[in-house]
Order: C-alpha cells, then structure tokens, then sequence
C-alpha cells in the first residue's frame, strides 16, 4: 500500500507540473483543498477510486496511468522548470495573504461605518439607543466573511458562519426591541434560532456526505 501511495503521488506530481498546474488549482477543479493534494502528493493518503478518475480524465490518460510506473507515452510536452513552479508557488502564497486581509479589511470597514453611524446618531440626537449600530454590526461582520469564504474557501465551514449569523441578527433584534421597550415576550423569537439550527445542521451534513 505505501508504494502504491508513492507511485500514485510521482504521477499526480508529474502530471500536474507537466501541464503547469499549482497545487491550489488542481485542487480546485476537483473541488478539493489544497491541503489534500499536497497529502496525495507526499503520499501520505490516497485519493478515491472517483478522484483518480476525474485526475485520468483532466490529464486525458488512464487510471492505469496513476498505479503503475511504465509508462510508454509521455503525457505532456512542456515540464515546468523549478523556478517557474517556485515562483508560481510564491504567487499563490500571495493570493492566500490577500484572502486573509481584504476579507479583514472589508469587517473592519463594517465596523467603521457602524461608529460612523453612532458618532452621527450621537450629535444629531438626544437619543441614547445609538449604541444600537454596534449590535447589528456583528451579524453585517459574520454576512462579509460568508460571502468571501464562498467566494474565496469554496464554502468551507460556511454552516458555522451561518449559524453564527443567525443567533447573531436573533440576538440584534431581541435586544434592539429591550431597548426600545416595546415586545416585552421578545425573547420568545429565540425559538425560531432551533427549526433554523436545525435546517443548517442538515444542510451541512447533505454537503459533507455529497463531498
């Protein structure tokens, strides 16, 4: 079985620099992350019988192709040098720091919009419920990160954030009417948080199961 996982992970190396892919995109066309190419590829878990079948097919060779070691014809025409693959490497490295900032720059610009609000509230009202525009900046926080982690993560542990975001605006909204003095029964709006709990705990388990 170890050599079998070698053999695997030589020919998954070999085709992929081949047709100069990074890691990340192969990872992305079979809608996997990059971290479990990066274990095929130092041999250290094998791929299913489904994801070497869609490797054959990208490739345009046969899963013969992906066990064994004699192979007749070359598979592509152009190998990637080590510095064009370093250097793609670093590129990806770079994309991967801009998918931690931008996201933070973007929750943090949130926030600022929710002072500016409550800065504003503050000097034209008499008001003291201002203090408001910071309690529905935390469910718009958890709304910006779903959005770049679909975007940018494929959705990966969106279920918490849409979790998050629903007990987050339940909570907005229950504190915001204890506030304002009106609803007194608010509270009882938390039992709509458990069908929705429910729905995003199934939800996720379907997508676990289909991936």
């Amino acid at each position: 079985m170890e050599e079998l996982k070698k053999i695997i992970a030589q020919n998954i190396i070999e085709l992929r620099r081949t047709n100069n892919m990074t890691q990340l995109e192969l990872a992305e066309k079979l809608n996997y992350t990059d971290k479990a190419v990066s274990k095929w590829e130092r041999g250290e878990s094998l791929p299913d019988i489904s994801v070497l079948k869609a490797i054959a097919d990208m490739f345009g060779v046969k899963i013969d192709y992906l066990v064994t070691t004699d192979h007749i014809e070359p598979v592509a025409e152009v190998l990637m040098t080590e510095d064009a693959e370093e250097e793609a490497e670093k590129s990806h490295r770079r994309t991967a720091v801009n998918r931690r900032v931008v996201p933070g720059i973007s929750i943090l610009l949130g926030w600022f919009v929710a002072t500016f609000c409550f800065v504003v509230a503050q000097l034209a009202s008499e008001a003291s419920q201002q203090w408001l525009s910071f309690i529905f900046a935390v469910p718009v926080t958890f709304v910006v990160w779903l959005i770049f982690n679909s975007i940018w993560f494929r959705g990966k542990h969106n279920f918490l954030i849409i979790s998050l975001l629903v007990w987050s605006l339940l909570a907005a909204i229950h504190i915001s009417c204890v506030a304002f003095g009106v609803a007194p029964g608010i509270w009882l709006i938390y039992f709509l948080g458990i069908p929705g709990q429910a729905i995003i705990f199934t939800w996720s388990h379907m997508m676990h199961r289909k991936r």
